[in-house]
């Protein structure tokens, strides 16, 4: 008897299945904690790789469109779309900048004045309070009106602190524009040369499975985009039916949070309603409250099942599992590509599955269609 017939025999076996699969689990946590770790020494790389990614998902219909209807050459065409992409995200941030720049001295100002009349109030009126400096809200809310007016610097060397260098952002974007540019123009080729690395009897399967990766993941990007749109435009008109001061930096911010999905907006919404307790009292913030949610349950049981829900198939909770741990795990990169991520593997394995059904039915149909051998013959 060989030493693996008197283990089988000695050691139960659940036992064995147990510590096989404790094995195999401990050799791909290993492996996860090390690419991890490789990971987050690369994040000035991977992450703007990472986005470039996702643009050329979200432009390539537009390179399409600009080359084949328009008959554009194809770096032409590569150049506009990126370029024209760049120019619309600044052109946002130049008019939310010069926004705030011109109402965040009204903001503050008419914070000032609401709080001295609240404060008076307070003090002077029916109930003669007299609020301690520590715990008077209304206090701490004028201080924190007067930092943001007068903070952006602190911030912004703040941000620096935490690792931002200013370096860093140049060479990320610079990445970006390089890497978007040769993914739009030869991203097919790319993709054949990295097929040369995947095993010849897997490679047919595993080309269709990332290309249905690849589709869902450009759906995700421009179905996102029009989710975030609606977002902001219906927080942004709200903001502008109550009257309330900068209506354009509320509508960029709801924008561009809602590319984290469903958490995304509850968080940016929390903006404008701080925005609306600072300028119009309690009750304004209730009712820019109230719009908030109502926009929020829109994408949450509207948007988010319908378009969303077709173009990646993942479900509601997914999604804020894995924004969640996304988050946990990577912070602010983790939250934005958890979800394209999670969409792109789930339609890379359902094709992958249909494909291995699909030869499997086809062995089946050959061997039952085959003719019967004579064995006499």
């Amino acid at each position: 008897m060989t030493p693996l017939e008197r283990l089988r025999r000695d050691i139960p076996y659940p036992v064995l299945l147990a510590t096989a699969w404790a094995g195999c689990i401990i050799v791909i946590g290993v492996a996860l904690w090390g690419l991890s770790h490789v990971a987050s020494r690369l994040t000035p790389v991977i992450v703007p790789v990472a986005v470039a990614i996702l643009l050329a998902a979200m432009l390539e219909p537009v390179v399409l469109l600009l080359h084949r209807r328009c008959h554009v050459p194809r770096s032409l065409a590569c150049l506009i779309s990126e370029f024209g992409l760049l120019a619309l995200v600044v052109a946002g941030f130049t008019l939310a900048g010069a926004q705030v720049t011109s109402g965040i001295r009204e903001l503050v100002d008419g914070a000032g004045t609401g709080v001295d009349t609240v404060t008076s109030w307070l003090e002077h009126g029916p109930l003669h309070l007299s609020i301690p400096a520590e715990i008077n809200i209304v206090e701490q809310a004028r201080k924190l009106t007067s930092f943001a007016g007068t903070g952006a610097s602190a911030l912004a060397t703040g941000a620096l602190e935490l690792g931002l260098t200013t370096a860093d952002a140049i060479a990320g974007f610079l990445i970006t524009l390089f890497a978007l540019y040769f993914f739009l123009y030869q991203g097919r080729s790319i993709w054949r040369f990295s097929l040369n690395f995947v095993p010849s009897s897997a490679r047919r399967r595993f080309d269709e499975a990332m290309r249905a990766g690849w589709e869902s993941l450009g759906a995700y990007a421009r179905m996102q985009i029009g989710v975030a749109a609606i977002n902001g435009g219906g927080i942004g008109i709200g903001a502008w039916l109550l009257g309330l001061p900068l209506v354009v930096p509320i509508t960029v911010v709801v924008f561009l949070c809602s590319f984290v999905p469903i958490l995304g907006a509850l968080v940016s919404g929390a903006f404008a309603v701080l925005i609306a307790l600072v300028d119009g009292g309690f009750w304004m913030a209730v009712i820019m409250l109230i719009v908030v949610c109502g926009v929020h349950l829109v994408e949450v049981h509207l948007l988010q099942p319908f378009l969303m829900g077709h173009a990646v198939r993942i479900h509601p909770l997914a999604v804020i599992v894995v924004v969640a741990v996304g988050t946990y795990l990577a912070g602010l990169p983790g939250a934005l590509f958890a979800v394209p991520l999670t969409a792109m593997i789930n339609s890379s394995v359902r094709r992958a599955r249909a494909l291995s059904r699909e030869e499997e039915a086809a062995e089946t149909t050959a061997d039952v269609s085959a003719p019967p051998t004579d064995p006499d013959a």
